[in-house]
Order: C-alpha cells, then sequence, then structure tokens
C-alpha cells in the first residue's frame, strides 16, 4: 500500500445552501437556491415554497457544533464548506455588509479552529443572490465581477486570521453545462453560445481578481480554483472517437487552463472562431487573469465515454457523455469509476504541475437506518465504506506515481440536501440525519458503520485502507 504524506488533509466537505437551512434568518436574502424546489434540474419559483427542503435542510445554522465536534471526533484536519453570499449581502449588490452574517461565520470557523480543524471555504457554491440573477440575469452581466469583489473583499479581511485555505467558486466549469449554477435565469436553449461564453469569462476574471486580492491581504493564504473532474475515454480506438474525446475533454479542461495558465489556451482560437463567438473583454482583463491559483482542486465522482457516432447520453450527469460498458453504476445512475479518479490525478498533475486538493466524493445512496444490539440507531453502509476504501486507495496509487496531493474532503460528510435534485434520500454522510423527503423528522444525528471507518483511516492516515 502507498503512502500518504505527513500532513495530508483529511476532513469532509458541504455547502451552506444543502446544510445550513435558516434561509431567512439574522437578515439573510433569497439566493437562487431558495427557489428551486426539485434541485437545479427543476422549475423556479416566484417565492421559496413549503416543499423546498433547503429552507431548512439539516439546520446546521443551529447545530454547527454539535456537528463539528462529531467531525473532531472522526478527526477531521480539515471542514469544506460555503459563506452564503446573501448572508453577507443579503442582495449582493449592497455596500454595507450585513454584521449577522458575518458574525454567524466567525462562530463557525472559531468552533472548527478549537479543534485544530482548517476551514477551506468556497467562496461561492451555487447560490447567486436572488436579486443578481433576477435584476442582472448573473453572470451574464458584466457588474457582477464589482459586486463579487466587493464580497471577497469583505470576507477575506473579516476572516484572514481564520481561514487559510480558499475556493474562488464552486465547479465553476459547469455553468456551461448549467447556467443557472451562475445565476442566469435565461433557458440553456435560449442562451446563445457568445452569452454563455461571456458569462463564463465574467466568472474566470472574477476568480482571478479574487486570488490577487487574497494574495494581498493574505500573504500565506492558498488560493485555490474548483473544477467539476471529468475523465473522458474514447468509446472505442476509432480516431474520431479519439478526437471527439480530446474536444470534450478540453471543454472541461478549459477552465483550469486559464486559472493555472492565466490565458486563454491557444485550441479556444478554433472553438471562438467556429461558433462565432467574440469574447468582449475590458483593458485590464488579460492582466487580471495572469493572477494564477495556488492550487487545483476538484469533485469526482465518475468519468465518461465519447464517441463521434454514439448519441446516447448517460442519466443523471448534467456533464452528459456516454456510459462506459465495463463500468457499474451507482442507483442515481452515476458510473463508478475508483481508477479513473487515479488517472484523473495523473492527468492533471502531468498539465499543471500544481498542487491537487479531491475536495468532493462520495456515494450517493439510499440509506435505510436499523436499530443495533446496543440499542443505537445506525447504517450499515458497507456499500459507501467500499466505495470510499477504492477511490483513497487510488489516490495513494496517484501519490506514488509522483502525484502531489494535499488532501481528501468527502462529499456529504454529515448527509445534506441534494444540489442537483433537492433530495434528502440521496445521501452521502458519515452522519445520518433524520430528517425525510416530505420535511418530518427529528433531525437528530445518528453515526453510520462508516463514522468509525473513516476514523481509523485518518488515524493510521490511510494505513488501513485495502
Amino acid at each position: 500500500m502507498a503512502k500518504f504524506n505527513e500532513g495530508f488533509l483529511w476532513g469532509g466537505a458541504v455547502a451552506a445552501n444543502q446544510c445550513e437551512g435558516a434561509y431567512n434568518e439574522d437578515g439573510k436574502g433569497l439566493s437562487i437556491q431558495d427557489v428551486t424546489p426539485k434541485g437545479f434540474l427543476g422549475p423556479i419559483t416566484e417565492e421559496p415554497t413549503p416543499d423546498n427542503l433547503k429552507l431548512v435542510a439539516i439546520d446546521m445554522y443551529h447545530r454547527y457544533k454539535e456537528d463539528i465536534k462529531l467531525f473532531a471526533e472522526m478527526g477531521f484536519k480539515v471542514f469544506r464548506t460555503s459563506i452564503a453570499w446573501t448572508r453577507i449581502f443579503p442582495k449582493g449588490d449592497e455596500e454595507q455588509p450585513n454584521e449577522k452574517g458575518l458574525q454567524f461565520y466567525d462562530e463557525l470557523f472559531a468552533e472548527c479552529l478549537k479543534y485544530g480543524i482548517e476551514p477551506l471555504v468556497t467562496i461561492s457554491h451555487y447560490e447567486t443572490p436572488l436579486h443578481l440573477a433576477k435584476e442582472y440575469n448573473g453572470w451574464s452581466d458584466r457588474r457582477l465581477i464589482g459586486f463579487y469583489e466587493n464580497y471577497v473583499r469583505t470576507i477575506f479581511n473579516r476572516y484572514k486570521d481564520k481561514v487559510k485555505y480558499w475556493l474562488t467558486f464552486n465547479e465553476i466549469n459547469s455553468i456551461a453545462h448549467l447556467p443557472l449554477t451562475g445565476g442566469i435565469l435565461t433557458p440553456k436553449e435560449k442562451l446563445s453560445k457568445q452569452e454563455l461564453f461571456q458569462a463564463m469569462h465574467h466568472e474566470l476574471v472574477a476568480s482571478a481578481l479574487a486570488t490577487r486580492i487574497g494574495h494581498e491581504i493574505m500573504p500565506e493564504a492558498k488560493i485555490g480554483c474548483m473544477v467539476l473532474g471529468m475523465p473522458v475515454y474514447p468509446l472505442s480506438p476509432k480516431p474520431e472517437d479519439i478526437i471527439k474525446t480530446m474536444e470534450t475533454d478540453r471543454a472541461n479542461l478549459l477552465f483550469t487552463d486559464v486559472h493555472v495558465r492565466g490565458k486563454y489556451p491557444s485550441y479556444t482560437k478554433r472553438l471562438f472562431k467556429e461558433n462565432n463567438i467574440v469574447i468582449k473583454m475590458e483593458p485590464e482583463d488579460e492582466e487580471i487573469l495572469k493572477n494564477t491559483v495556488d492550487f487545483i482542486s476538484f469533485s469526482y465522482y465518475m468519468s465518461i465515454c465519447e464517441s463521434a457516432e454514439v448519441t446516447e447520453r448517460g442519466k443523471g450527469n448534467i456533464m452528459g457523455g456516454i456510459p462506459n460498458p465495463y463500468l457499474e453504476a451507482s442507483e442515481w445512475g452515476w458510473q463508478i469509476d475508483p481508477k479513473g479518479l487515479r488517472y484523473l490525478l495523473n492527468v492533471l498533475y502531468d498539465r499543471y504541475e500544481k498542487p491537487l486538493f479531491i475536495v468532493e466524493n462520495g456515494l450517493g445512496a439510499v440509506d435505510e437506518p436499523i436499530t443495533d444490539s446496543e440499542g443505537n440507531i445506525t447504517v450499515e453502509d458497507d456499500y459507501r465504506i467500499q466505495y470510499l476504501n477504492d477511490h483513497l486507495v487510488q489516490v495513494a496509487e496517484a501519490i506514488e506515481d509522483g502525484v502531489e496531493v494535499m488532501g481528501y474532503t468527502t462529499w456529504g460528510c454529515i448527509d445534506v440536501v441534494s444540489a442537483s435534485t433537492a433530495e434528502l434520500k440521496k445521501r452521502y454522510g458519515f452522519i445520518y440525519v433524520d430528517r425525510k423527503e416530505d420535511g418530518s423528522g427529528t433531525l437528530n444525528r445518528y453515526k453510520k458503520k462508516s463514522f468509525n471507518w473513516y476514523k481509523e483511516v485518518i488515524a493510521s492516515n490511510g494505513a488501513t485502507l485495502k
């Protein structure tokens, strides 16, 4: 078994909009999450509706001390969470922040540090303020760069002594597939490629600007990008399938290329020319983009195949892709490919030679709580243990290959509401939360079997993996 390096950052990850709840407390404004009761794949409502499970979520806003204590019991070295933009700026375009929102994260991060857990903070995690979506159509409007800059300056100055690790946007490349993740209310089928790529440009400039500001305010901090990681395999060795795979891969890696190289890659010249895309750049944009990230973080759940001929796409995956005939799939149709994680780590490190951080990986499944012989409520989630074990073994292999891996945070270390479908039955956590699809439940927390398994993995620095 290959070894994990000393100081490897073991932990777990959540997003504010999927766990905090308290959607209208202490001055918080509405975000796009509050009007998507069926997740990003469902309709948008005019106002928050009672069927939106995210409005309460798992109530971490009021229970974070209990949850962080459980994370500490598992031995977390790092906890990835996000700041809800609308807790700090309720509409998004105000000049002055909401002090109660700032105080909440002061207390949350202090609670982490009390246990020696480093906060890893995502600045914007799929929760554009609703006002910015309605008034400006989200990131399609350049003015959002200025609003985002005001937001990042506020939180960097406030938390510079508490947070060392920052991520600018969650899965920034997902905007290409699901524009609503960037607060764009225009349906994708009505959005021109020109409009879509212009919105991407605004986010990329904002991300680089945040990196520059972060390095100015916090010289010792590490600022990273965060992308949706997706290895792409050709469905066959046909040259046409290889070329199609290259094109799909480039569309995904474009965002990382800009973040790490500080400019648009040369292959975008043909892409823009053939699609009549002319990125409108302000004079300062090229200089801003040169502010490159300290590390690359990514989510990894599955790989996909590509073909020039086959058109049938996989279900349940916003990135599309063709199912791999050699892989099994989860209950939600996500193909399980542990070796794809090793492959992706090597591809990214070969391409960039920057430290890598796996900040999302996990198995969404329907968990059935039981009462064990000692009368404790638990979940016998051996399927999750197997999934995580197999992926972590491949992380160790990548480290042995020479890849520099900073850490690993499992997605939904405590059960959260699904982003894509807003379900609660799709669970990822080591901790079971008693809340059901109809919103009923005590919200009590219970340790699953995987809780103690992960605790042992962390304590042994990966030596217990098989």
